[in-house]
């Protein structure tokens, strides 16, 4: 009874409707903030879940099994990206925002990481010292600091 004729479509075509129990879901991320119009928009219009970065044992298993990195090493890995977020997150020029996700940490195939310190190292070195940087642009001791915590050479 709702179904709705496309703007586009051809005289011939059958409405089209969108049932139930198809759900949208679409991400955003505050912290860009030239956004900030476009976020207040949707905001208004739809319902929103704040999603926070998981390091837990799903993520833990997930990776494990998938790239053959030890699960103690993913534990120890996850708590040191918690105390940075925590960091993060008590920052006032930052927030909860810019907190490190899991999918920096979340290899995008099923190749086995045989070499678990250079992939951290890696990781740490090509994504997330870069924006450690951005966020501490004035403090690069502190960046520093933090990197090597998460590499785990300090």
């Amino acid at each position: 009874s709702e179904a709705l004729q496309l703007a586009y479509s051809q005289p011939d075509e059958d409405p089209v409707f969108i049932p139930e129990n198809l759900y949208v879901i679409g991400t955003m991320n505050l912290a860009d903030r030239s956004l900030a119009i476009v976020d207040f928009a949707l905001r208004r219009r739809f319902a929103f879940a704040d999603l926070s970065p998981q390091f837990n044992s799903a993520w833990r298993k997930f990776v494990s099994e998938r790239n053959g990195i030890d699960i103690s090493t993913l534990a120890d890995l996850g708590n040191r990206i918690g105390a940075l977020n925590t960091q993060i997150t008590e920052d006032r020029s930052l927030g909860a925002q810019y907190c490190i996700g899991h999918s920096f940490f979340t290899p995008t195939n099923d190749t086995r990481v045989d070499d678990t310190g250079a992939w951290i190292s890696d990781v740490v070195e090509q994504e997330i010292r870069p924006l450690l940087s951005e966020y501490w642009f004035d403090d690069p001791k502190r960046v520093e600091a933090e990197t090597a915590k998460l590499i785990g050479t300090s």
